[in-house]
């Protein structure tokens, strides 16, 4: 490149450096009026335009530069950035693997093109590079890559698994032929640990690990030692690695909590024999274990507390083998954890596995938590007080779990709270209250009571508590997890999201837990009125996702320039992870509910929503949702607190999705114009990787029509009648759809010309196929499909759904309401969806549908009618909602405790019944507009 050249394309990188695009494209169309064949400035200008969302422009220049094959550095990197754009990954495989034969002696490039198989996950062609440079540079490293490529095709869903153990065995191979050591690097050590035990080559990997170095390597490395322990366990000696252990324990003083595990899991090995002395044997070494942990827990008193840890458990587990020779010591060692940990915060969770006792083992343990003094003057006294409080509670029976009962434990807990609130308050606004898990408790004891007596009171009490225990702890994001749950159970979104907001989760936190606010988000949105408000929130949580993309292989390829083989297979697990998550799939799809209801439904909506639902139709999805994180200290003889709280009482998940997925590419495919020979010439970037799952290779219009109880047992009861609605809507209209859809010639046509008058270039590489018709694009012989009735379920929907809407109205449940009236307005969508194409005179007269469209309007009319009526309702009860009356009956429920005062209460009454009324007013007028849209 001149001198003169360069000065003239710095300024484009310095535009795209500081976002400026649009001055990018400026400088790039001058500099290509002098230099039109600049292939370095072609790609930064697609590049610019990708980033300007000109898709199809950028999609000319990107062809353009492709064909010419660059070689440089430069117009490779810049295209590298323009292919992941575009999400185009096959071509940057095939641009870079073309420089490279280019230049079959250029280092660099064969690295760009391994590194470009390994962005696509092409696993079996980055081998193939690997191999090649292996030969050509001599680089040990490049033998590694090829090793582990070989690793990650055999554990690559799509290899089929009578390649695996063959793969592996190639791996083994390889690294048998190394000229290097594997003990000289410790990623190098654990790649040939993970290939010899994978291929059972226990002895090999035992030989590796009993050497000076080897041993090193574990001591220094955790991935290490956890696969050092695991080939111990498959070689049957977890005795000698609970010995191992016990050296560690006693003479190093290792407190790794999987040391301890070592030891019991040792000591109970004896068992696993076919001796019949086995028993016996055990017992000693049961003797001895606990010898050598009485010890530990005489050493380390308060400052550790495996060893006394590591003893209720090994007492467990003798019960379990009927070899405890002490029926009381079981609750003599949890006494004295208590006792010594009572005041750590972790002690709960530490007993917690241990307290489901019986007859007068359980009488005997509950006595000795309600002993605990109940003084709460400083914070270690405290926490023991909230640990009693926690496990006595989580082992109560049902017949302890009354109404009344839960009373007096919510007034206990209250008040133990406002004596522990003086220990905070010198204590900056950024730090928890050490009285927190007591508010907690009663917020959870509170719903608790909603779920025993049915009364949306007592959830309005949680609410209450909750809220005035968050003004004095800010940053309690459990409590906020809370109230999200309860808002939304109360009918208040806005409150729910406000809360959900002032945790400002970030990054991953994106897919473990934005399912509390997502999930059925569209009952409560307002998008039919305009407000974006829940699709942006969508929209945002959903970049997450995009960073994914473009971010975790960058991680991935400098896993592979520094050797950390440890790491690669887990970072590709984790990109798996998050591009095939159900929680993005389910956003997604909530998304799309708003966006109908929004947007003005159209051709292109609808093509664009089919390609990409299609596409999370053939994904194998992983569920990353946390439901842990929210507290449950709730008995363990009834639901969880995440049960309790859960919207309608269903729990949505692949079921849910599954069955939505079904129903709206059902309606999407009737509506659109495409089918799978247009879509593919039309599509920009690359398809998803085929599924090995035979389920995904059935035909697509099978797997459409097949519903599964255990999907549909996922959906609410108005759900399930949208689905059942659905169905025979479609059933009755696709062969009129099919009849009256143009040829492919027709549609492809159609996008050649709309792509030359946006960039004034034909569409490349797409051909026009000729049709053989007449000018309807039929067969001359083929009649238009026979007239049938509109099915029961279709003519009867929406009278149903209007009574069911009466029967919940009056019930005081406003999720309910909003529920049932949003899929109501939902069914009303999907018909004005799948009756779109017969909207047009034209069509209708061309194909001779007239008595199909006169079926049609009383249908839509009487829908229109319906949703009309409970629009009507919806603003009644909305006007209701803020009355003084209804105010003051919500404020005065008891909260069981004086220091919350009233205008306390009335201030979080007043909030909760404006988002009521926001939410049920804005649901009513959207649905009145829509039926002002699509009525006709």
């Amino acid at each position: 490149m001149s001198s003169a050249l360069d000065r003239q394309i710095r300024p484009i990188y310095d535009a795209l450096d500081t976002g400026s695009n649009k001055s990018a494209i400026v400088a790039c169309n001058k500099v290509l009026k002098k230099h039109p064949k600049n292939n370095l400035v072609k790609a930064l200008k697609a590049l610019a335009l990708v980033r300007s969302q000109k898709v199809e422009e950028s999609l000319v220049l990107c062809d353009e530069v492709l064909l010419s094959k660059p070689t440089d550095d430069p117009t490779l990197n810049a295209m590298l950035h323009v292919l992941r754009g575009l999400g185009r990954h096959n071509d940057m495989v095939t641009m870079f693997e073309e420089a490279y034969k280019q230049q079959p002696g250029n280092e660099d490039l064969g690295v760009q093109a391994f590194f470009a198989n390994v962005r696509a996950g092409h696993w079996k062609s980055a081998q193939q590079i690997a191999t090649k440079m292996h030969k050509q540079f001599q680089e040990d490293r490049y033998l590694y890559w090829n090793v582990i490529s070989a690793v990650l095709q055999a554990n690559d869903p799509t290899t089929p698994p009578n390649m695996r153990q063959l793969l592996y065995k190639l791996a083994h191979r390889l690294l048998a032929a190394a000229s290097s050591s594997p003990l000289g690097n410790t990623d190098r050590f654990y790649l040939h640990l993970t290939i010899l035990k994978e291929l059972s080559l226990l002895d090999d990997a035992a030989a590796l690990l009993d050497t000076e170095v080897g041993q090193l390597i574990c001591a220094a490395n955790l991935s290490c030692n956890e696969l050092r322990r695991d080939i111990m366990h498959l070689r049957g000696l977890s005795k000698e690695e609970g010995e191992r252990a016990e050296g560690l324990i006693t003479g190093k003083g290792d407190r790794n909590w999987l040391e301890f595990v070592s030891l019991l899991d040792g000591t109970f090995s004896h068992l696993q024999g076919s001796n019949e002395n086995a028993k016996e044997e055990c017992a000693k070494h049961i003797v001895h274990t606990q010898e050598v942990l009485d010890k530990i827990v005489e050493n380390d008193g308060k400052k550790d507390r495996s060893g006394l840890l590591a003893l209720v458990e090994l007492e467990t587990r003798a019960r379990k083998h009927d070899l405890s020779t002490d029926t009381d010591r079981l609750i003599n060692l949890m006494q004295q954890y208590f006792e010594t940990f009572g005041d750590k915060s972790c002690c709960f969770e530490d007993l917690k596995p241990y307290t489901l006792l019986q007859g007068d083992e359980r009488e005997s343990w509950s006595s000795f938590l309600e002993n605990v003094a109940s003084d709460v003057s400083s914070v270690n006294n405290l926490q023991r007080v909230i640990n009693s409080y926690k496990l006595l509670r989580y082992s109560l029976e049902p017949s302890e779990i009354t109404l009344e009962a839960e009373e007096d434990r919510a007034v206990l807990y209250m008040q133990q709270y406002f004596k522990a609130l003086p220990l905070g308050n010198a204590l900056p606004t950024t730090e928890l209250q050490p009285a927190d898990d007591l508010a907690i408790l009663a917020g959870a004891v509170t719903v608790n009571m909603w779920k025993v007596s049915g009364d949306q009171q007592y959830l309005c009490r949680a609410a209450i508590i909750l809220e005035y225990a968050l003004s004095q702890s800010k940053q309690s994001f459990q409590m906020r997890l809370m109230l999200v749950r309860i808002y939304r159970l109360l009918g208040a979104p806005s409150l729910a999201l406000e809360h959900y907001r002032s945790m400002r989760i970030k990054q991953i936190q994106n897919d473990t837990l934005s399912h509390f606010l997502f999930s059925r988000t569209s009952a409560f949105s307002l998008g039919s009125t305009g407000d974006l408000t829940l699709s942006t929130e969508c929209i945002e949580a959903s970049q997450v996702y995009l960073t994914n993309s473009q971010e975790t292989s960058d991680f991935v390829i400098r896993a592979f320039t520094a050797e950390k083989y440890s790491q690669i297979p887990e970072f590709i697990a984790f990109e798996d992870r998050l591009d095939n998550s159900l929680q993005r799939d389910m956003t997604k799809m909530e998304h799309l509910r708003m966006r109908i209801a929004h947007e003005v439904i159209s051709s292109d909506i609808i093509d664009m929503e089919l390609i990409e639902l299609k596409f999370i139709f053939d994904r194998q999805h992983h569920d990353n949702r946390d439901f842990d994180i929210l507290p449950n200290y709730q008995p363990h003889s009834i639901d969880s607190l995440n049960k309790q709280t859960l919207l309608f009482d269903k729990a949505d998940g692949k079921g849910w999705l599954w069955t939505f997925l079904k129903m709206y590419i059902r309606i999407f495919m009737m509506a659109s114009d495409l089918d799978d020979t247009i879509e593919e010439k039309l599509l920009v970037g690359d398809r998803p990787k085929l599924s090995p799952d035979p389920e995904k290779q059935r035909p697509l219009k099978e797997r459409l029509a097949d519903r599964k109880d255990e999907e549909l047992e996922e959906l609410t009861p108005e759900e399930y009648a949208l689905v059942q609605y659905a169905d025979a809507l479609a059933e009755w209209l696709e062969p009129f759809h099919d009849y009256a859809r143009p040829p492919p010639a027709v549609v492809l046509a159609e996008a050649a010309k709309l792509t030359e008058q946006k960039t004034g270039l034909p569409l490349k590489g797409v051909e026009i196929p000729p049709h053989n018709g007449n000018s309807n694009g039929h067969k001359k012989d083929e009649d238009t499909p026979p007239l049938t009735e509109p099915p029961e379920m279709v003519l009867k929907f929406f009278d149903a759904m209007k009574l069911r809407f009466n029967e919940v109205k009056t019930s005081g449940d406003f999720s309910q309401i909003l529920h049932t009236a949003t899929i109501i307005q939902e069914a009303f969508l999907l018909l004005a969806t799948v009756s779109l194409r017969f909207k047009s005179t034209s069509v209708v007269k061309i194909h001779k549908l007239g008595g199909l469209v006169a079926k049609l309007k009383p249908i839509r009319s009487d829908a229109s009618s319906v949703l009309k009526d409970i629009s009507t309702e919806l603003a009644a009860i909305s006007a209701s909602e803020t009355t003084a009356e209804n105010r003051a009956a919500i404020a005065a429920v008891k909260l069981g405790c004086s220091e919350i005062d009233d205008d306390f209460a009335t201030q979080i009454t007043k909030k909760l019944t404006d988002s009521r009324k926001n939410v049920l007013e804005g649901v009513g007028k959207g649905a009145g507009r829509l039926c002002g849209t699509y009525a006709q």
